[in-house]
């Protein structure tokens, strides 16, 4: 029986990761980035006001919020008209406004010495001028502008290129592409951006028991849960799925679906018979395209699974239980990673968190078991608490209605047979609920 740790680096060194491709850039979210995005143009374009406001040179409101001198009259040698605001020792400078700059103004303005341009944020800043007193500061005046507190050269303005300069890198190679990169990209005036695109995941279901959800099932039969189970399950973890249904349990008709999923998928899972006569009928039928070798894994649910790499480019493919809990549990351990990785994921395993049972957990000894669980927080403590959800010392490991429920999987070490109220566990984040 080979380790779950054994088992899991044979299928993560078996990565394909799909070819490059460009997509527009609304398409890139979640997706690694394959190029070095190089900016041409300097971002911001051109020295515009960062505040609602007043561009001015920082020169001519020096004085402006400063102390008032003892002899008052010194002011009116100054070059723009300065006073003393009422009932306070404060210094005010007057500037006349001459003129109004809204953003996506394509009209130059020139500001002379002594003068205030209204500006928006976001509008181009006036020629000469070098700073932009915020609205705050002022009467809000719309001839004349009232200021009462001084700025420095810069002070409110965005320069050409303090963003982004020419030549620098807005995106590089391997970064994930989440919202900030979209909207950089977008200010650069990228359109499209080469990424490395999702995975694709293909899901075949073998079995002459399964029918499709829009059919009744007969007598001895059920319905297909595993492909829309595992389809999902891929899809969460950032695959492009293809549910391919179920499959003829005929190994040359067999042989054909693997064979087309191969060329257009970077991983197929095959869920159905993992043992006996119907999982020799399902290695045969795929050997002249690779081994799937069906063994035992240290884990339960889902000991026995198979793996594979087939085709001309020795895509991943499993064999998972028929049992969908089963199929679930052994996707998630051993497949999602894969998915993860592909996607150029750093951490590709789940969050995990130590947690305090309240209540008793019976395992398999042997294997490392991944039960379904209930985590939930202390609110006096803060710890992290869990409850095994079913009666796992039965071995009723099949209900899926169980594991519906579940929002963690407990990890119970493989020389762990029972774990008592109080004892600290591993515990496996599973996706989130909304």
């Amino acid at each position: 029986m080979r380790s779950v740790e054994d088992h899991l680096s044979l299928v993560t060194a078996s990565v394909v990761a799909p070819r490059p491709i460009q997509v527009a850039i609304s398409e890139a979210q979640g997706l690694l980035c394959a190029e070095e995005v190089v900016t041409t143009d300097p971002l911001p374009g051109f020295d515009q006001a960062a505040v609602d406001g007043y561009a001015v040179r920082a020169v001519d409101v020096t004085l402006a919020g400063g102390q008032a001198p003892d002899d008052t009259s010194a002011l009116a040698d100054q070059p723009v008209d300065v006073s003393v605001l009422a009932d306070t020792d404060r210094l005010v400078v007057h500037l006349p406004v001459v003129g109004e700059v809204t953003p996506g103004s394509r009209t130059p303005t020139r500001l002379q010495p002594g003068q205030a341009v209204r500006v928006e944020t976001g509008a181009p800043l006036p020629t000469l001028a070098d700073a932009v007193v915020p609205h705050r500061w002022t009467d809000g005046g719309g001839d004349r502008v009232m200021i009462g507190h001084d700025v420095e050269s810069g002070d409110y303005v965005r320069r050409t290129g303090d963003d982004v300069q020419p030549g620098d890198v807005a995106v590089r190679t391997g970064t994930v592409i989440g919202s900030a990169q979209v909207g950089l990209l977008a200010a650069v005036g990228r359109a499209r951006v080469l990424v490395h695109p999702r995975p694709r995941v293909a899901v075949i279901a073998v079995g002459s028991e399964l029918v499709d959800i829009d059919r009744d099932p007969g007598p001895g039969q059920v319905f297909d849960v595993n492909t829309y189970a595992l389809a999902a399950a891929a899809r969460d973890a950032g695959a492009e799925v293809h549910r391919v249904g179920i499959a003829e349990r005929d190994a040359d008709r067999l042989r054909e679906v693997v064979e087309a999923q191969l060329i257009r998928s970077e991983i197929v899972v095959i869920c159905g018979a993992v043992g006996g006569v119907a999982s020799r009928m399902i290695t045969e039928a795929v050997a002249d395209l690779g081994e799937l070798e069906v063994g035992r894994v240290g884990m339960h649910p889902g000991s026995v699974q198979g793996f594979g790499r087939l085709g001309r480019d020795e895509i991943p493919t499993f064999l998972l239980p028929a049992n969908p809990v089963s199929a679930l549990v052994t996707f998630e351990v051993m497949v999602r990673p894969l998915i993860r990785i592909a996607l150029g994921k750093r951490q590709p395993m789940r969050r995990t968190v130590t947690a305090r049972s309240i209540g008793p957990i019976a395992s398999v000894e042997g294997r490392r078991g991944y039960l379904r669980g209930q985590l939930m927080r202390d609110e006096r403590s803060g710890d992290y608490l869990v409850q095994v959800i079913g009666e796992s010392e039965s071995g009723a490991s099949h209900l899926l209605a169980e594991l519906a429920e579940a929002n963690c999987l407990i990890v119970v070490p493989e020389d762990v047979e029972d774990v008592q109220t109080g004892d600290r566990v591993e515990v496996a984040f599973l996706a989130e609920r909304g």
